[in-house]
């Protein structure tokens, strides 16, 4: 992800994001329903601030925690949509503590300087990954609060999501197929146009992520998968995609404190 580096601006935009985040991850229990829903809204307007002012800056950057940054407020605009749809979603705890993190985290480790040499592509090869890392961040969501109103039910208490568990099995298909048709244009991108193209773990983890969702897909089609044999590949294909580009870069910048 192209990020600019770090202004006084973007400092105060990313701690205030950071601060209204925390608030309904910390309080949830103490906070009532329409401020906890403000406090969300509040954090989810000031992180995409961060990421408008983020592209401003002289000195284009990426990096790990960037990616997670714009996933995280990905997965946030989703959730805000469905909220619309079913007002019982309870998840606001969780995702702000996403929130949170995910902005502290790309202030901490905001990337390297992009190359000036780099493929004029390589922006849509990220953006086109980045938008598949979001949907299936949105499938994994909606994977664990149908597992969870699953287990609610086997044990006959209230889940409070009041959602239907098959309306979640359907979003959460939905979103892993928008993340797969996604990923494979990502896929398509880097090799037709070279954008940041090679055969190394990040290429390898890509594939094996894309098998994983092929497989997912394709036995929902053709043999009914559903449950915890299709969240455990989704799982495991979403662990995949992590380690692609996440993981490669965090080993980088963080482990071996590489920054290119």
């Amino acid at each position: 992800m192209i990020l600019s580096s770090a202004s006084p601006a973007g400092l105060a935009l990313a701690l205030a994001a950071a601060a209204a985040y925390a608030i309904p991850a910390a309080a949830a229990a103490r906070l009532s329903d329409p401020a906890a829903r403000l406090a969300l809204q509040v954090a989810w307007v000031l992180h995409a601030c961060v990421l408008a002012w983020s592209l401003l800056g002289d000195t284009p950057r990426f990096g790990f925690a960037p990616a997670l940054s714009v996933t995280a407020w990905l997965v946030l605009t989703v959730y805000a949509v469905e909220r619309q749809m079913f007002p019982q979603l309870r998840a606001r705890w969780a995702l702000a503590g996403l929130g949170t993190a995910a902005v502290l985290l790309a202030l901490v480790f905001p990337g390297a300087p992009l190359h000036v040499s780099a493929s004029p592509w390589l922006p849509l090869h990220w953006a086109l990954g980045i938008a598949s890392y979001g949907l299936f961040g949105a499938a994994v969501a909606h994977a664990w609060m149908m597992m969870r109103a699953e287990r609610h039910i086997r044990q006959a208490t209230d889940s409070h999501s009041g959602v239907p568990l098959l309306t979640l099995e359907r979003l959460t298909f939905r979103f892993a197929t928008g993340g797969f048709v996604l990923l494979s244009a990502t896929l398509l991108a880097g090799a037709i146009f070279g954008a940041g193209w090679r055969w190394d773990h990040k290429s390898i983890f890509s594939v094996l992520a894309w098998l994983a969702f092929a497989l997912l897909l394709l036995g929902r089609a053709r043999f009914g998968w559903r449950g915890r044999k299709a969240v455990r590949i989704l799982y495991v294909g979403s662990l995949l995609l992590l380690l692609a580009y996440v993981g490669s870069r965090f080993v980088l910048e963080v482990v071996l404190g590489r920054a290119t």
